[in-house]
């Protein structure tokens, strides 16, 4: 199919960004050079090969389906956004990136992009604590009114999706494949729950792309690149989420890690991550501490304070003591606390409703900082 005389930047930029040769890179040192707009370089794509000045994958490797796919699916719904590189929508922290994707394209709130976020991430195969970490830390973020974005996998992704949504917060999934697929597929519902929301899925890729191996590194650089911060709270030493902590490290970006049991190996990456910088947290407050003053809400930050008060006043409560922060029996509960299981448990539902333990299969555990 003939290049298209001159046409819209949105369209210039999906062209741009429908080659699988020519990289972003090349592509924005290219426009650079010629000094063009971007609409008028992807017309004189033909004539800039012919001269010479480019190389012919630049013009060869275009594929001008993949942008009528894309513009198809942008009008089959009012929640489907294309943001292109210069849109005053796209994240400026995004173009810190050395491969900045030239498009993106947005199912739900692009209005979240730039707001201000930190990454929740971790292992697949969460343990029960991680998971309740990971609700933990949601909704105490969820009162800063800071999004929290992932990567939709199953585990502690989808944990941190699915909290915020509870809590009444904003959340951003970016994902592996095209806009029009999700992947793992058991999480459609929980995708279309933070569309109807309010929140955003976000993909750099196109309609019908399958969820690639190699996607999954892409789509970790755009979740490091969007937050102020990354918070780890449960990896294996081999894993996609050592993957986004590095990156956000290299990107300057704060990495935080909830250290864990010594025995599991979901703990390994997390405490190779503090030994080589990464800040340990324990509560939310060791990481608003590390983020700028405007991000965080004093008035809020208060109320947190007063539940601390209220929880220290129970720092002598031989039953509160006796509930580990792994799982811990009613028997053992029982045992170390000298009171009748009736009592007991009594008691221990009332710090359930409070949010100082959780009840899990097998008994009980401690929330973080309680």
């Amino acid at each position: 199919m003939a290049t298209p005389e001159v046409q819209s930047k949105a369209y210039s930029w999906l062209t741009l960004a429908s080659s699988d040769k020519v990289n972003a890179k090349q592509w924005l040192e290219s426009i650079a050079y010629t000094s063009l707009p971007v609409e008028r370089f992807v017309a004189s794509l033909p004539e800039l090969v012919l001269a010479k000045q480019l190389p012919n994958e630049f013009n060869d490797t275009l594929s001008y389906h993949k942008v009528q796919q894309a513009k198809y699916w942008e009008a089959s719904s009012p929640q489907h956004h294309i943001i292109t590189y210069d849109d005053p929508n796209y994240p400026s922290v995004l173009k810190q990136l050395s491969q900045p994707p030239l498009v993106l394209f947005v199912t739900g709130n692009p209005c979240l992009l730039n707001r201000s976020q930190i990454a929740i991430v971790g292992s697949r195969n969460a343990s029960l604590q991680g998971k309740e970490n990971t609700r933990h830390f949601c909704r105490e973020l969820v009162q800063q009114d800071i999004v929290i974005t992932s990567g939709l996998a199953l585990g502690i992704d989808g944990v941190a999706h699915d909290e915020t949504l509870k809590m009444g917060g904003a959340t951003i999934a970016v994902t592996a494949t095209g806009p029009d697929s999700i992947y793992p597929k058991r999480h459609q519902r929980l995708a279309n729950n933070i569309i109807d929301g309010g929140g955003a899925l976000v993909t750099e890729f196109f309609p019908n792309t399958a969820p690639l191996s190699w996607h999954f590194p892409k789509r970790n650089r755009i979740i490091a690149a969007l937050c102020m911060g990354t918070l780890v709270i449960e990896a294996k030493i081999k894993s996609g989420t050592l993957i986004t902590a590095k990156l956000a490290a290299d990107l300057g970006k704060e990495v935080f890690a909830v250290p864990g049991n010594i025995l599991q190996p979901q703990s390994e990456g997390c405490h190779w991550l503090i030994q080589q910088g990464a800040s340990l947290v324990t509560c939310v407050d060791d990481i608003l501490s590390a983020l700028p003053s405007y991000i965080w809400q004093p008035a809020l930050i208060d109320v947190e304070t007063t539940k601390k008060s209220e929880v220290n006043s129970l720092a002598t409560d031989k039953l509160l003591d006796s509930v580990d922060y792994d799982i811990t029996a009613i028997d053992v509960i029982t045992e170390r606390s000298a009171m009748p299981v009736q009592d007991a448990m009594a008691v221990l539902l009332e710090y359930e409703l409070r949010g100082l333990v959780a009840s899990v299969p097998g008994g009980y555990v401690k929330l973080r900082g309680k």
